[in-house]
């Protein structure tokens, strides 16, 4: 099954979406998400897991940053 981070949970922090989509099922076809640096960091995630130590990321990707805000 495909899964699709879609509009709607562009801002949207509650992680209700977590049992249903666990982040395990976004690195399939990803790898670069998790092997390369993102915008503002200082190194790779290294693994799907590599997120929880992160906390808040200040910025966004050019995609979702220009997204307009979906909550207020």
């Amino acid at each position: 099954m495909t899964y699709v981070i879609g509009k709607p949970c562009v801002d949207v922090m509650d992680r209700a979406c977590v049992e249903e989509c666990p982040v395990e099922t976004y690195k399939d076809d990803n790898d670069a998400f998790f092997s390369e640096t993102l915008w503002g960091r200082d190194g790779p995630l290294g693994s799907p897991g590599g997120a929880a130590k992160l906390g808040l990321v200040a910025a966004d990707g050019p995609l979702v940053a220009s997204l307009p805000p979906q909550q207020s």
